[in-house]
């Protein structure tokens, strides 16, 4: 008796150990695509791009039409199939990939000194990832305003509110900016 009783323990505990790996995986916010993208991206403005147009994919997959990139079948081959998930996975990698792109400015301007050139505070990338950030911020913000009105899940609406304050954190960041410049047309010989 107590013999089957420890065998049937040890099964059961076999058995949640087997499993536990499984249920506790974590969803990553990025395709095998996307991440190498990212990774061929090491100039700010560009990565920014990259992260900016993974975020419209997002948008596109939850049915929100945030005025952004659309892929073509001609992308497909770049960017993989368009990423599926339940609206609170689609809304999670939102989240995610909004902190990334912060993550990837504030990690530029922390470590100025050590950064590519191109890529430096009073370079001229810098400030163009920055406003290229802040203009995406701003066509998603009225979006994810009006889905947070319309969300009853708590879970999500949590997701939708932090994707607003990394909207509104990236819009003010761009007031810190120095005015934009334009670089001055060069004149034709007479």
């Amino acid at each position: 008796m107590i013999r089957t009783l420890f065998s049937i323990l040890f099964v059961v505990a076999v058995g949640a150990i087997a499993v536990a790996p499984v249920t506790g995986q974590r969803r990553d916010s990025m395709t095998e695509a996307e991440i190498e993208l990212v990774r061929n991206s090491q100039d700010i403005d560009k990565r920014i791009d990259v992260l900016t147009k993974m975020l419209d994919r997002r948008f596109g997959a939850l049915g929100i039409e945030v005025g952004g990139w659309k892929q073509t079948d001609k992308g497909k081959e770049e960017w993989g199939e368009i990423r599926t998930g339940t609206k609170s996975e689609l809304l999670l990698d939102i989240r995610a990939i909004f902190q990334k792109a912060i993550d990837d400015v504030d990690d530029v301007a922390m470590h100025n000194e050590n950064t590519l050139t191109q890529n430096k505070t009073e370079g001229l990338l810098f400030p163009k990832a920055v406003r290229s950030l802040a203009a995406a911020a701003a066509r998603y913000l009225p979006q994810l305003k009006a889905t947070l009105e319309k969300t009853t899940d708590e879970k999500e609406r949590g997701l939708i509110i932090a994707s607003i304050e990394h909207c509104e954190a990236i819009l003010d960041s761009v007031t810190k900016l120095p005015p934009e410049t334009k670089p001055e047309k060069k004149k034709g010989k007479s």
